[in-house]
């Protein structure tokens, strides 16, 4: 691709026909048709950093990515959204990263979450097996999130060290070990188990279920994100980078929505 290519793609269409067309879009979408709660997978970080900062080390496809997270807090602020889930770093990615590589991630993650809790305008809360990850990092995550735990309004839940298959071992270990304490036994607990008791237990206890789930970067599958509780959610793929996620594509993506019928499996 050629510098004039490139430049033409940075600055065309601009950016105030983009936003004309953003506010046309939201006048038009109905606010009782708007998702509660809205997930993202936040993908594509590493390959925009190769294509965007050749030479630098793959922290800056991180930065940018961090950055591009508070931005999507804020537009779903504004639209009046009630609960996001940011997914920024999986079990899987926990295994595999060389530890070059994983370190310098971290540290933008437990900036991004300080950063996100500085404000005083959100509830934050950092989602997870945490225990997995650095104690000093793990005590971080956790003091970011209880210093906004009374802050009422936008919920975000920032999905650290998460795996959905993890997330559901959790709940069960704690449903079993709350039901020991009160007497129960194994066979007593089989034997009366009820869905909603391990939804009680799960790392969003509390939380209505994701009603919309984005993934960016062409990906399409879920990676094992949120498995129980995206049984009934909605999914829209999107092509971009996640650090090139537009606010257009925010809100196609709440259009694509609106326009669905959802049968609850009905």
């Amino acid at each position: 691709m050629s510098a004039v290519t490139r430049l033409v793609d940075r600055w065309w269409p601009p950016r105030w026909l983009y936003a004309s067309y953003e506010r046309q879009v939201l006048r038009h979408l109905d606010r009782g048709s708007l998702p509660r709660h809205v997930a993202v997978l936040a993908d594509g970080n590493r390959r925009w950093a190769r294509m965007n900062a050749p030479g630098e080390p793959l922290v800056a496809g991180y930065r940018a990515g961090a950055d591009k997270l508070v931005e999507f807090v804020e537009w779903c602020d504004e639209t009046g959204i009630r609960v996001i889930t940011l997914w920024v770093l999986s079990t899987d990615n926990l295994q595999r990263a060389a530890d070059d590589e994983l370190a310098p991630l971290l540290e933008v993650i437990e900036q991004l979450v300080a950063r996100l809790a500085a404000t005083r305008r959100w509830c934050v809360q950092a989602v997870g097996a945490l225990d997995l990850l650095p104690a000093e990092v793990a005590d971080s995550l956790r003091a970011s999130s209880e210093s906004t735990a009374g802050i009422t309004g936008l919920h975000v839940n920032v999905a650290v060290a998460y795996g959905g298959r993890h997330e559901l071992r959790d709940a069960v270990r704690s449903l079993l070990a709350e039901r020991a304490a009160e007497g129960a036994t194994l066979a007593e607990v089989a034997e009366t188990l009820e869905i909603d008791e391990i939804s009680a237990h799960l790392y969003t206890k509390g939380q209505p279920d994701p009603d919309l789930i984005i993934r960016t970067s062409g990906e399409q599958r879920l990676s094992g994100f949120l498995l129980w509780q995206s049984a009934h959610s909605e999914f829209y793929f999107c092509e971009a980078l996640w650090p090139d996620f537009r606010r257009v594509d925010f809100v196609r993506a709440l259009r694509a929505y609106s326009q669905r019928e959802r049968r609850f499996g009905r």
